[in-house]
């Protein structure tokens, strides 16, 4: 589980560890990582910085070490830019592309590779709702074209690992409270914006996206490979 220090991926390693799973916690910031080990004692927390080669075949040599297969691998780690075009740099682009896709690619070719003949894989990279619709007034291009990129690869690799029983699929939810929209959750205009655009009049709670993890992470989505899931209350239903 990678970014598993704040937001949905907390919560994400806390609904893994509840169901059971030994649960490799990855994030840069270790203290965040220690209270989670703390209440979950299947937890491990890994410090990690996604974008560095050394530390992802760090990270899965010691998930090998310690289980011999990784099961699930759940790339929630990102990152967003600017929200107008003309304000970001190339350079600034490329880094949010870095964090949200080349380090999603790099983890599940890592996984893929070790995935061992008769036990399913599942992939589950955590994308957005802005990877399927414009999001202006808010999102910004290099967060909405790496989650766009999310979708393609999901697609891409799920057709290349099928016969390794590798399945990846993605999760896209549509606006909920999280470290990266504190600010669009604090400004009272922005929060009526997300409620009058979403069908069910309201933002997401944390909770309710537990379901839809759990099921691509267990055997109960076995035939289920190659899809976005989508969970927003009805945005991308406008």
């Amino acid at each position: 589980m990678t970014g598993a220090s704040s937001g949905l991926g907390a919560r994400f390693v806390e609904v893994l560890a509840s169901a059971g799973a030994t649960v490799f916690a990855v994030a840069r910031r270790g203290d965040r990582l220690a209270e989670l080990t703390k209440a979950f004692p299947t937890v491990r927390g890994v410090t990690c910085d996604v974008t560095v080669d050394a530390d992802r075949r760090r990270l899965m040599a010691a998930a090998l070490a310690a289980t011999g297969q990784v099961d699930v691998l759940v790339n929630n780690a990102g990152t967003s830019g600017q929200v107008k075009a003309l304000d970001e740099l190339p350079d600034d682009f490329a880094r949010v592309l870095d964090v949200n896709l080349a380090a999603p690619f790099h983890l599940s070719c890592l996984v893929a590779e070790s995935a061992q003949g008769g036990r399913h894989t599942s992939i589950i990279n955590v994308g957005s709702i802005l990877g399927l619709v414009a999001g202006h007034p808010l999102g910004g291009a290099s967060y909405a074209a790496s989650k766009a990129g999310i979708t393609g690869l999901t697609r891409e690799l799920a057709a290349q690992w099928a016969r390794r029983q590798v399945r990846v699929n993605t999760l896209a939810p549509g606006w909920f409270p999280s470290e990266m929209t504190e600010e669009l959750f604090a400004d009272e205009s922005a929060r009526d914006w997300v409620a009058k655009g979403t069908r069910l009049r309201r933002a997401g709670q944390l909770h309710e996206l537990d379901g839809a993890l759990l099921y691509l992470a267990s055997d109960a989505s076995t035939y289920m490979t190659g899809q976005v899931l989508v969970v927003d209350g009805g945005w991308t239903a406008r």
